[in-house]
């Protein structure tokens, strides 16, 4: 078998690969069930190859981009821009060493999905088409709601996704147990009925714990809880899953790097709805691979977060749920591009077919000051 990206030909060749790096304050403190933060750090990646650029990102500490200069860059560099998932495989093996769950499969997904990107303004069409999309369009559900945040803070957040026709939303809860019933009660007021009300405790609750929370989120209104235990107590989800309330589905495994660890969790019958994060479980070629697995085992599929790349991605995922269109995030690729999708009917993304690549222009200029990298 080739053990370098170069022995391979076809396509054009990759000519550069460069990583920029910005932290981004949140607009106001955050939290959830288990942590607290103030800033989002985001590494890019461009990829360069006959004149054309593909650009690809993970959201994560400015080290994934060190590890892409040092390890990832001179592996991709000269590799044929039209085999991405070749690219892919060859990237996981260069990292046995440095390990691949954790950084490097975030570096992995930053660089494969600039690849994606890049091969489909070569080949000038959009990403969905590269990636042979099966859903015109991907429902969205609003999420944020911190703990950090208020009962007026949620409401006010929350009903500000619904009045602009999302009628999906998430809150944060697993911190003080008397603030959530006020803020969940907040929250559903200010919603109203018919939209649906989510809720992410962020692995905070012991199994019991997560028991007798589960009936009285489901009394809330909740149909959605993610993460009840931690996302390692696969037989605590199993047990929520068997044994919480009718009509409250049971959702983890965003922190999911490898095809093993979502293998495992299906085989469990740890979740009713599998999570995927295309900027950490190895980009477009890793999250197809995973909506595979959800194909197999019946389960339906929800994208994590990073909604300008998800939408793609999820656009290709038979099973598809939703997609998490996150604060932070949204904040974030709104100011770093042009062209990016905003929700429609119905509360969905459409990704836009008429453009190549994701659509996407740069801006770096707009966060300049707070570029780190």
């Amino acid at each position: 078998m080739p053990t370098t990206a170069q022995e391979e030909g076809g396509g054009p060749p990759v000519e550069e690969v460069r990583t920029r790096v910005w932290t981004v304050p949140t607009d106001r403190p955050e939290s959830d069930g288990t942590l607290e933060w103030d800033s989002t750090t985001v590494v890019l990646v461009e990829t360069r190859a006959a004149g054309r650029t593909g650009t690809g990102w993970t959201y994560a500490q400015r080290a994934t981009a060190e590890l892409i200069d040092t390890q990832l860059a001179p592996l991709v560099t000269g590799a044929d821009a039209l085999r991405p998932g070749h690219v892919w495989s060859l990237m996981r093996r260069s990292l046995r060493n440095a390990g691949y769950p954790g950084v490097g499969a975030l570096a992995v997904s930053a660089v494969d999905t600039a690849l994606w990107d890049l091969k489909s303004r070569l080949l000038d069409i959009s990403l969905a088409t590269a990636l042979d999309t099966v859903h015109e369009a991907v429902p969205v559900y609003g999420s944020g709601g911190f703990t950090s945040y208020g009962p007026a803070e949620v409401a006010e957040q929350l009903a500000g996704w619904v009045e602009e026709g999302i009628p999906r939303v998430k809150m944060k809860v697993g911190r003080d147990d008397a603030a959530d019933a006020e803020r969940l009660r907040a929250a559903r007021a200010a919603i109203g009925d018919p939209a649906e009300l989510y809720a992410d405790a962020n692995g905070a609750w012991t199994r019991k714990q997560a028991l007798d929370h589960a009936g009285r989120l489901r009394d809330a209104g909740v149909t959605w809880l993610e993460e009840p235990v931690s996302s390692d107590d696969l037989e605590g989800l199993r047990l929520l899953r068997d044994r919480g309330p009718a009509g409250l589905d049971i959702a983890a495994g965003e922190y999911g790097f490898t095809l093993p660890y979502f293998r495992r969790m299906l085989e469990a019958g740890a979740v009713d709805c599998l999570q995927a994060d295309v900027t950490r479980c190895g980009g477009f070629t890793g999250f197809r691979a995973a909506a595979a697995l959800c194909d197999a085992h019946g389960i339906g599929l929800s994208a994590h977060c990073a909604p300008q790349l998800s939408a793609h991605a999820c656009a290709a995922a038979s099973r598809l749920r939703h997609l998490e269109y996150f604060h932070d995030h949204v904040r974030i690729e709104e100011a770093l591009f042009d062209g990016v999708l905003t929700p429609g009917p119905g509360g969905a993304l459409r990704p836009d077919r008429s453009r190549a690549g994701h659509g996407l222009t740069l801006r770096a200029d707009r966060l300049e000051r707070h570029r780190v990298r």
